[in-house]
Formats: structure tokens, sequence, C-alpha cells
């Protein structure tokens, strides 16, 4: 995910151009006032519950086990209008395992994005880390709007889309920032043909909306939820809009919510924490040079990878993998530590001779490029949708100029990624102001690694900050994305016994990083 925070002043990094300032939605209501997307949600709340969830068989391109069943719920594709076209959200479930007498309701899982789905979420219930929560909840995964069956998004054709070899330049020309402009102009028109009117639903506070009237269709007078990476800002909206509808919330790696970070200032900060990130991965490297012979240092690794990325710009290994995915693997690496082994073989491989690790691990797949090119159409319309973004390619320009002074790992990448929000088509919106106040919530669980670089740290204090009586786990010196219920057994503790009772840590808790990665041997 590349939703992120931790805004840091760094020169003319903080912008002088004026925002894209388009109408928006605010607050649903407010004091003695209901909004006409609060009334709809209210509206579609009510008929989900009417209706609930026909659960059966599991789409067959999922390739379920029998053990999950499947569903629709229907959600307003406008919440100011319920009575227009609706659009339907896959949902799937597992029962939960401990019998009747012991059931807490229905436990609701999101795992970021935006754009990625839940829907093999409830086969979480078979591991060690889950078991207990399973036994007390029905296991809920589901596909947000856009995302799989769920009225799929296209901007572009999947194989245009998974086109390669691509570059990827640190230091891109003058000639390289025009292709891409023309690229992010392309692809934002892609995304206007193919969804029309439509398009400008597609947006964080809908999503809320949609988790809304999911949790009255499963029935639930409360919600139980957790969300990851941009997961936690959709936890964070629901929680402002519908503060008596929840139950318990766990927050997992956090978006900075502040609305002046929504999303272009974000992106910024991620790629300065991913310099960080990429820092822990060389030095780990270095620290095995007896077994990667990388040299000694990050710097002696540095040099190797720029080689290498070099070298493939030239002569793309196996005819597929050029700069573009090379860097786009080691980003994965950036992200969580269990990638660290294999890229690193990859890496030394290559510098004795042998391309094949780096082709195995790097070349596309065709077989994934629908489900990768719907899920960057779903997180480039809602980050596009959700804020103001800077129209002027000047601005940019400068601001990612500046950057890749400092952090040049990702600012680039990040930038073009981003880069057809300069030139949307539909309305932005104004981010919502995520804030309750003491009382209107139970406690809420936030959990966050301290180096995390996908959603930097400064994320979860910003939002403990505003939402009231929330409690902080930090797992200290670790940089993987992603905390809750992946081996850390004192987060997992603290998270179960929220889970299964409600309780959160007196005061903040603090629990020791998981073990670095053991080095494969190449001998």
């Amino acid at each position: 995910m590349r939703a992120v925070p931790l805004y840091v002043t760094l020169g003319s990094l903080v912008l002088s151009a004026a925002l894209t300032t388009a109408p928006a939605t605010a607050r649903d209501g407010g004091p003695g006032t209901a909004s006409a997307e609060e009334r709809g949600t209210a509206v579609a709340a009510a008929r989900a519950a009417a209706a609930g969830i026909a659960f059966g068989a599991c789409p067959e391109e999922e390739q379920l086990p029998d053990s999950l069943t499947c569903g629709t719920v229907s959600v307003p594709l406008d919440y100011a209008r319920p009575d227009g076209r609706t659009i339907e959200l896959t949902v799937s479930r597992s029962p939960a395992t401990g019998g009747a007498a012991g059931r807490q309701g229905s436990f609701v899982y999101n795992p970021g994005g935006p754009g990625a789905s839940s829907i093999t979420f409830p086969l979480m219930g078979e591991m060690s880390e889950w078991k207990e929560v399973a036994a007390a909840y029905d296991m809920v995964g589901y596909a947000p709007r856009g995302v799989g069956d769920s009225a799929p998004l296209s901007c572009q054709d999947p194989a245009a889309f998974a086109k390669s070899p691509t570059d990827s330049p640190a230091h891109p020309t003058a000639a390289y920032k025009e292709r891409r402009i023309a690229e992010a102009r392309a692809y934002a028109r892609g995304c206007e043909r193919n969804a029309g009117e439509a398009l400008r639903h597609y947006t964080s506070l809908n999503n809320a909306r949609d988790l809304e009237v999911l949790r009255a269709a499963l029935g639930d007078e409360q919600l139980t939820f957790m969300g990851a990476s941009y997961g936690t800002y959709l936890g964070s909206l629901y929680a402002t809009l519908f503060p008596s509808r929840v139950r318990r919330m766990v927050l997992d790696s956090a978006v900075d919510p502040d609305p002046e970070k929504i999303w272009y200032r974000s992106n910024l900060d991620q790629s300065l924490a991913f310099e960080s990130r990429w820092e822990d991965f060389r030095r780990w490297v270095a620290q095995h040079d007896d077994v990667y012979r990388l040299g000694t240092t990050p710097e002696a690794v540095q040099r190797h990878y720029d080689a290498v990325r070099t070298e493939l710009a030239a002569e793309p290994a196996g005819g597929t993998v050029g700069p573009g995915q090379f860097h786009a693997a080691f980003l994965q690496a950036a992200y969580y530590d269990d990638y660290w082994a294999m890229r690193a073989t990859a890496l030394s491989e290559y510098v004795r001779g042998n391309p094949e690790p780096v082709i195995t691990q790097m070349s596309p797949r065709a077989v994934t490029a629908k489900g990768d090119e719907n899920a960057r159409a779903v997180y480039t319309a809602v980050e596009c949708n959700d804020a103001p973004w800077p129209q002027e390619w000047e601005v940019w320009d400068r601001d990612h100029t500046d950057l890749a002074r400092i952090a040049p790992f990702q600012t680039w990448d990040n930038a073009f990624t981003n880069l057809p929000c300069a030139f949307w088509p539909a309305p932005r919106q104004r981010p919502l102001d995520v804030s309750t106040e003491w009382g209107e919530l139970p406690p809420v669980l936030i959990l966050a690694a301290e180096r995390d670089a996908a959603t930097p740290y400064q994320g979860a204090l910003e939002l403990q900050r505003r939402l009231r009586g929330a409690a902080l786990v930090t797992e200290r010196g670790a940089g993987t994305h992603g905390v809750g219920g992946f081996g850390n057994a004192c987060v997992d503790e603290h998270m179960r016994r929220y889970l299964l009772t409600g309780a959160v840590p007196v005061g903040d808790a603090e629990c020791a990083p998981r073990a670095e990665p053991n080095p494969v041997s190449l001998d």
C-alpha cells in the first residue's frame, strides 16, 4: 500500500503553489443537521439489515475452500441518491468455530490499498495466531467497491499495464519526465472513459459508508473491525462518522489522518521514510557479506545495486526484467523483512553471472495482470478523488527534485505512480477532519512498527491524538509493514486480549522487534 504519512518540512518541499480545491463532502451531518449522504447511508443500512446476506458458494475464480461461504451486499453508488444506481460488494465468511455460546459477532477486516481485497481473510482463522479470535467471531472479508467482483474498475488494458521491461531511473531526464506526464494524462482519461460518471464515487468516505452498510447486513448492532495500512484511514473515517457503531477496532500500521496530508504530502513523507528503510536492508546485507559477498557496508551494496540496475536498462534479464521490475521487487523488501533473503540472493547471484533468480522472482506474471491493473485503478481513483492535488507539473517537479536529493530510492517512482491525480477529471473532495471526543468511542487499539516506511510512525501518534482514548502498541526497532497477527508474540497477545475482552494496555505498550531474517547460504 502506498498511502502514507510523516510530514517533514524540507526547504521548498513545502508547497508554494495552490492546490486544487474542487467541491467535496466534508462530514456526514453535524450538530442538528444531517447531510444527504448521511441520510442515504441510514436508508441503505436499514435495507441491508432487512435483506441480510444470502451466503452460499464463493465465486469459482476465487478458488476458495468449501469452509468459506460468500454473498453480496447492495450499496448505493451515490449515497446522496440511495434510490439510484447500486453496486454489489462481494463478502466472504467463515463462521465462529467456538459455537454459539461464545460467539461475539462478526470480525471484518480490510487489508489496505486502497484497492486490496480481504476475500481470503477468513482463512487466517486456521493459523495459530488467529485461532482464538476465529473461535469467538465470524471471520469476514470483502472486496471494497471497485475491487475484484465488486463492480470492478479498470483504467487500461491489463496487458498494457503489465508490459515489460520498463525503466525506472533514479534521476529521470527531462525527456523521460515528459513521457511519464503523457502516460499519466492518458491513464486519467482511461479511468474517465471506462467508469464515466461513476468515477467520482470511488472515495474513502464512500468506503466508510459501505462498511456501515456491511455491518447492518451482517446483523451486528456494532462493528468489530481491523484495518491495516490504508484500512486504518478507512477505520478512522468510520469512527468519526459513526462513533456509536464502533464496538472494537484495531488499526494496524496507521496512515496519518491529518487532512493536510491526504494524499499528496503523505506520499512525499512515505518516499522520505523509504530511504531509511532501504538503508536497513542494505545494512543487513552488508552484515552478511560472508553469505552474499556484496560488500561490508551499505554503500558497497548500493554500488552493486546501481550497477545491476544500469545493466538491466541496457539488457533486460530474460527479456522481461528491466530496471522497473527490478526496483519494484526491491521495494517489496523495503515493505517486508520476509523478502530480504530472497532479494539479496537474487542480487548476489546476478553479480556473479547467474540471472535466473532475478528472472524467476521479478518477471511479470500474465495470470495476475488483470487483478494488478484493477488494484492500481482503484488505488488511483480513491486517492485522486479524496483530496486536492497540485495540478501544475512544475510543483511536482520541484518538490520531488528537492526530495530526491536526500531520498532517491523511491521518490520518483512514487511521483509517477500518483501523477494521474494532477490531471484527474473528477471533482476532488476535502478530506474529513478525523477526530472523536473522550467517551465517543470505546478504546481503539493502534499497532505500529517504529521503522515502518509505508506508513511512518508519526501517523500512529497523530491517529492516537485524534481518536481520544486510543491505546498504542509499538514494535520498537522494527520496520515490516503490518504488525498484528504476524508472529510477534507480544503484539499478538495485546491484539488477542483486546479482541476477546476489549481490554487495552494501561498506557502505551512497547514490544521488542521480531528477529531479523536469517540469511540463506549461497553455497
